[in-house]
């Protein structure tokens, strides 16, 4: 900064008082100068008057016309404005979700246009890919069209949350819909009916129709909604609208009605107030808002007050956007008295509030005998649990097959990898999956003996199929296993698991790790060897699922290995790896701790940029735990995957959600998804029995 000041007396002293040309390096263009200067260097507004050679007066229209005309773009944080004071209030009294205060008012068009920003800063802090917005109508509403600042998002929709209005007005529903979709990028999905319709018969007719049917049908999945309040006064927009050209305002008032929402008449409390055209509207009811999970309102002014405290407290709203005057109107109302700020330097009342850092442990407390004999005797329990799904193979103290031992005529499936991942692998050994397992020490590749001898002792005569994932030491194990099996004139095909989207491009799939998404792979190739199907058939088949198999991991917290004790990677407490390994292999980046749908969000967004644009398919979905992930929070994930599926019009026609794939005691998920086709379902609906994964009944 000290630099930009020399130069600008430098430039001052050459050029004159009045005449200094704007440098070259900047063109011709004084508003991207004097906004440079004063956002990015800090310097003042008489430094940079000294530095262009203009007065200060014209340096302050300079800047003011740079933010007009979008050369500066300024925003605010949502959360400062939901910090404030009056914000914090009104959220705790009326249990909102959350209440953005803005801080002034002005002039009734400067007002509005003070609440649209603020609106759209709410709208675009709670809206996420996959979205389906219900918008109402009316000036807030299109100032928040004017005013958003949209963020990349996939999969928007917008629909019109009533019909249209005979004004045809500027700020009319289908107006609004679309000023919000264009600003969003979003798909706009308009309501092609009237608001009002002169009798219940013809709205009845109209709802029957099919298109209309869809309209509402996508109208009632809405996940978030846009609506302003509107009061009974004679100024308000619900009178400049043709609402009542039909019914008189009387009607209502006698009715004890205080407000308008989204068409639909409120009492002081809340309460729905009948009335004539209540058969007549169409657009969404009291009772569809009250389904959609986000209901941000944004309203203001003193003379709203009655209509706004209506919609609180009935809680047809939970995101609230206002002014500090009508916010501290609202409290009054309520009888609400500010909690005092506490003075400075007084002590936390919580003692725990005021305890010292949790002294962070050396080692992690584990079940263990001789860590050195953790496998094996992890190997001998499962066997023992298991003993009506495995068998050990002789020889071999870490090879274990189908009790049902080799089926003659049919190919063989063997898998592996190391141990700490349970249950894979061996917990998908069993009839329908795989035929053989071979398990290496933790996040090991077992050596190419165990497996060769479960390749021996599963082979029926079809030949063996091999599936694995994508590692160094597992592709060298298993290539050697195959070479020798091929001398011992076994037939062996090999599947190289790659799903993991995070840790190569799609240009590169073969270089990609496998990870979770080995489950699908295995339950697919099994069901082909249980069929019959030829090798070159199950090979084929397996791969295929591989192809259209998709993964993506989160980790929260590292895992702990059971020599050591200690964690294996590093990772801060506010933070999380996205695209980890399976072994604790680095992700795509190291990001700041998120909510679960936003964590989600950033999965899908992966996922989904390699599924088919196209509506319509089918998949199957596997919410995986690390091990530490509790299946409260796998079904959190999962809610929130089905949603952004659903939004992409993909169906979700199998999940599986708990541990599959896990990674010793890591914190974290990964989400796979499985592109189908017919037959990948036939093969995923045959039957199977292993000790982790059963479909349908007796085999």
């Amino acid at each position: 900064m000290t630099a930009a000041r020399d130069k600008a007396k430098t430039t001052k002293s050459q050029a004159g008082e009045d005449t200094a040309p704007i440098p070259l390096r900047f063109g011709d263009d004084p508003q991207l100068w004097a906004a440079w200067l004063y956002y990015e260097e800090g310097l003042t507004q008489g430094e940079i008057a000294d530095a262009m050679g203009v007065s200060r007066a014209t340096v302050n229209a300079t800047l003011a016309d740079a933010r007009v005309r979008g050369v500066v773009d300024i925003t605010i944080e949502p959360q400062r404005l939901a910090a404030l004071t009056l914000a914090r209030e009104v959220k705790r009294h009326f249990g909102l979700h959350d209440c953005l205060v803005v801080p002034t008012s002005g002039p009734p068009g400067q007002h509005i246009d003070q609440l649209g920003r603020a609106g759209g800063l709410a709208l675009i802090d709670t809206l996420r890919s996959g979205d389906t917005l219900a918008v109402a109508w009316g000036r807030t509403v299109m100032a928040i069209a004017r005013q958003l600042r949209a963020r990349p998002l996939q999969d928007l929709r917008v629909v019109q949350a009533t019909g249209g209005m005979s004004t045809g007005g500027p700020d009319s529903p289908e107006l609004c819909a679309s000023a919000i979709a264009e600003a969003l990028g979003a798909v706009c999905l308009p309501l092609t009916a009237p608001g009002i319709v002169s009798s219940p018969q013809l709205r009845a007719l109209l709802l029957a129709e099919p298109l209309l049917r869809a309209q509402f049908e996508a109208l009632r999945g809405a996940s978030r909604a846009l609506i302003g309040i509107s009061s009974l006064r004679p100024n308000s927009t619900i009178h400049t609208s043709g609402f009542f050209d039909a019914v008189p305002l009387q009607d209502y008032l006698a009715r004890n009605a205080v407000g308008v929402l989204a068409g639909r008449f409120l009492g002081p409390n809340g309460e729905p107030v009948e009335g004539p055209l209540d058969e007549r509207t169409i657009g969404l009811s009291l009772a569809d808002l009250a389904h959609i999970e986000r209901r941000i309102a944004v309203a203001g002014g003193f003379d709203k007050v009655p209509a706004i405290l209506a919609a609180l407290r009935g809680r047809h709203c939970n995101v609230l956007v206002t002014d500090a005057a009508t916010a501290r109107g609202l409290l009054d109302a309520e009888g609400v008295v500010s909690q005092p700020a506490p003075k400075r330097g007084a002590k936390p009342a919580d003692p725990a509030a005021a305890a010292g850092p949790e002294l962070q442990r050396r080692f992690v407390k584990k079940f263990l005998n001789d860590p050195d004999d953790v496998v094996d005797e992890m190997l001998d329990g499962a066997a023992r649990a298991h003993r009506e799904h495995l068998v050990p193979i002789p020889g071999a103290r870490r090879a274990f097959m189908a009790k049902e031992g080799p089926r003659d005529g049919h190919v063989a499936l063997v898998v592996g990898g190391g141990s700490g991942h349970e249950p894979c692998f061996l917990g998908y050994t069993g009839r329908g999956m795989a035929s053989a397992v071979a398990v290496g020490n933790v996040f090991s590749s077992p050596p190419p003996d165990p497996i060769l001898r479960a390749a021996r002792a599963a082979s029926g005569g079809a030949g063996v199929l091999f599936i694995y994932g994508n590692y160094a030491g597992d592709t060298m194990n298993f290539e050697m296993a195959a070479e020798l099996a091929g001398e011992e004139g076994i037939a062996v095909r090999t599947v190289v698991t790659t799903d993991d989207v995070a840790s190569s491009p799609l240009e590169d799939r073969d270089g990609r790790r496998g990870v979770a998404g080995n489950v699908f792979v295995f339950k697919v190739a099994g069901a082909a060897c249980d069929l019959g199907w030829s090798l070159d058939a199950c090979e084929q088949a397996a791969r295929r699922a591989n192809a259209r198999t998709t993964t993506m991991g989160v980790a929260l917290e590292p895992c702990s290995m059971p020599q050591s004790r200690r964690f294996n990677f590093a990772i801060g407490p506010d933070e999380m790896e996205v695209g980890v390994g399976i072994h604790g292999e680095p992700g795509v980046s190291r990001e700041t701790m998120r909510p679960a749908d936003a964590v989600v969000d950033t999965i899908m967004d992966r996922i989904l940029a390699e599924l088919p644009k196209e509506s319509g398919g089918r998949v199957a979905v596997l919410v995986n735990s690390f091990g530490a992930t509790p299946l409260m929070e796998l079904y959190v994930l999962y809610r929130r995957v089905e949603q952004r599926l659903q939004a992409r019009g993909l169906s979700v026609a199998r999940n599986w959600i708990g541990h599959y794939c896990t990674s010793l005691d890591m914190a974290g998920a990964s989400v796979s998804v499985l592109h189908l086709d017919d037959e990948l379902l036939r093969l995923l609906d045959h039957p199977c029995d292993t000790p982790f994964f059963r479909v349908g009944g007796a085999v």
